[in-house]
């Protein structure tokens, strides 16, 4: 009996603990997608500390960047090769960055042709893919006049570019689909005077929706042009309920959508908090498939 009693007190607890062991080893984490990250999110933050920020980034499961923060050469005040190297020590990789200049008159012209050509240089020390400009000056929603230079001036900052194996792209704002000059919706005219040979775009879900667009109707009358999505919402992604993220990603492909960007302009939590959230969010969405 007490052999019996004895190997009961040992046997039981190890089944149990295997009981325990066989649900937990079924709890699977969620899969870590090519999911990136754009800076400005976080832009309190990484203007204090770069490299302590990167290293918060890195920890939340982000795998690229996209800085908002190029100015003379540099990034955040780094060498572009510094940035890069600080990045991937993080675990990520530096795919893009946010910059640009106004459309230039006559007068202006060489300095800022002078301007891209150092800054397409420093982008390509750095090894980045692409250089989105993320807004445009009052003139080009004014009338066509002053679009069509926009768009003649991205094209010829395009081929720039192009000539250092680097694509240039326009990520919108609300006021792209919410203005029409005679009769023409703003964002559609940039769509029908750029060369999709040399200006891709980055469509911000979000303010395409609050412009009172509907991203997959863009996607089917443009197919290929958006090479890039900033995926944001009103705060956290998912949150706000005002962006139906599960309708827009089967259009992904039509799309021509090879990258997909966080980005976190306001918050409901602390801000690496509401990127935390934002990435889980997408992790854990079954329809969030990536290229």
């Amino acid at each position: 009996m007490k052999k019996r009693a004895l190997l009961s007190v040992l046997v039981i607890p190890l089944v149990l603990m295997g009981v325990v062991t066989m649900f937990v080893s079924c709890e699977k984490p969620a899969p870590k997608k090519n999911i990136g990250l754009q800076l400005y999110s976080l832009r309190d933050s990484i203007g204090q500390n770069v490299a302590g920020t990167l290293e918060k980034v890195g920890k939340m499961g982000y795998t690229f960047v996209e800085a908002a923060g190029y100015r003379d050469g540099k990034f955040y005040g780094m060498d572009p090769v510094e940035f890069k190297n600080l990045c991937e020590a993080n675990g990520m990789a530096f795919l893009g960055s946010h910059t640009g200049r106004d459309v230039p008159d006559s007068a202006s012209y060489e300095e800022t042709m002078a301007w891209w050509d150092q800054c397409i240089d420093a982008h390509a020390a750095a090894g980045v893919k692409w250089i989105v400009q993320p807004w445009m000056g009052r003139t080009g929603y004014e009338s066509l006049e002053g679009l069509k230079k926009y768009c003649d001036y991205f094209n010829v900052v395009g081929e720039k570019c192009l000539a250092k194996g680097i694509l240039f792209g326009y990520h919108n704002h609300d006021k792209e689909f919410s203005t029409t000059l005679d009769s023409m919706v703003v964002y559609d005219f940039m769509l029908q005077n750029t060369d999709p040979a040399k200006v891709m775009f980055q469509l911000d879900l979000y303010w395409c929706v609050i412009g009172g667009k509907n991203p997959v109707d863009y996607f089917t009358n443009y197919p290929g042009r958006f090479y890039l999505w900033h995926i944001k919402d009103e705060a956290e992604v998912g949150t706000s309920g005002k962006v139906d993220f599960a309708a827009i990603w089967p259009s992904l492909e039509l799309s021509g959508m090879k990258y997909g960007i966080v980005e976190v302009e306001r918050y409901n939590f602390e801000p690496f908090e509401s990127c935390k959230m934002s990435l889980d969010y997408l992790n854990n969405a079954d329809f969030v498939v990536l290229p």
